[in-house]
């Protein structure tokens, strides 16, 4: 058994498409309409058959609550790995990305968090 799929429900399909395409840098894999919304996935660049995010718009309370306390309670939704997050960080906040943490050492990682502009705090690790 493998994880192929994850997801992270956001507030605006198209704004959260934009942000993790062209701020983030994945890749979009599918794009499918899907009644009101779209089966909406994206791949990291160069790992096209890897595990996909799906960005699951948050029309449910139930979603939309979890969503909402999770942000407010500064808690991420999900982690992403880098390889250098000194450079990631950097190159994020030039983007005009915001961190609610900037990147700190705990032992023998480094972690950040950033909001994702979608309704999320995302947190990157360096191990």
């Amino acid at each position: 058994m493998k994880i192929i799929i994850t997801s992270i429900f956001v507030e605006d399909q198209e704004k959260a498409l934009e942000f993790y395409t062209n701020t983030l840098g994945f890749v979009k894999k599918h794009d499918v309409p899907s009644g009101a919304h779209r089966w909406l996935t994206l791949v990291s660049s160069g790992e096209e058959n890897g595990t996909e995010l799906l960005l699951e718009p948050n029309v449910h309370p139930a979603a939309k609550e979890y969503q909402q306390k999770l942000f407010a309670d500064g808690i991420p939704v999900t982690m992403f790995g880098v390889s250098d997050i000194e450079k990631e960080y950097k190159d994020l906040a030039e983007k005009g990305v915001a961190f609610t943490m900037k990147p700190t050492k705990m032992g023998d990682i480094t972690i950040a968090v950033f909001d994702d502009t979608c309704g999320n705090l995302i947190q990157m690790i360096q191990q």
